[in-house]
């Protein structure tokens, strides 16, 4: 299942569970975890794009390893809310992670990047170590966001 609706991903999981938030650039996957109820997200690695069956068996290694329940992908979006072709390669993602079974969540990722860079600029983070975990901090951001909407969606 992939949606937009905060409501169905929470209708999807129930009992809640580990998310795995993602980035997804043309070079790079920022990886984010939560905790299974939902509060923190936290930024993890980064993966070097390569051949996407390749990229698939490091992100399902990392779903059974820590026992994921489901997924939420950045959904670039225009300043207008419309999509933009980098929506379109968002999409795809999700299409093609879909027949790992686990319910996917697309999430409006406008600004995370900028504000990830803010954020390391204020913890006095060097541009090589930014650079490096710009995408997973990223992705840390856009995990927060939609979990904080799905725990607010529970009653």
């Amino acid at each position: 299942m992939i949606t937009l609706s905060v409501l169905d991903m929470r209708d999807a999981l129930p009992e809640g569970g580990m998310l795995l938030g993602l980035d997804t650039g043309t070079k790079t996957i920022g990886i984010a975890i939560c905790d299974r109820e939902w509060r923190f997200a936290t930024a993890g690695t980064t993966i070097r794009r390569g051949k996407f069956m390749a990229d698939k068996a490091k992100l399902q290694a990392m779903i059974a390893e820590r026992g994921i329940k489901g997924l939420v992908v950045g959904l670039p979006l225009n300043m207008d809310g419309s999509e933009s072709p980098r929506s379109q390669g968002a999409r795809a993602m999700a299409r093609n992670l879909e027949d790992i079974g686990l319910p996917i969540l697309l999430w409006d990722e406008r600004w995370t990047t900028q504000a990830a860079e803010r954020m390391m600029i204020e913890q006095d983070f060097s541009r090589a170590k930014r650079a490096e975990r710009i995408d997973s901090h990223a992705a840390a951001l856009i995990l927060q966001g939609a979990i904080d909407a799905l725990a607010g969606s529970a009653f």
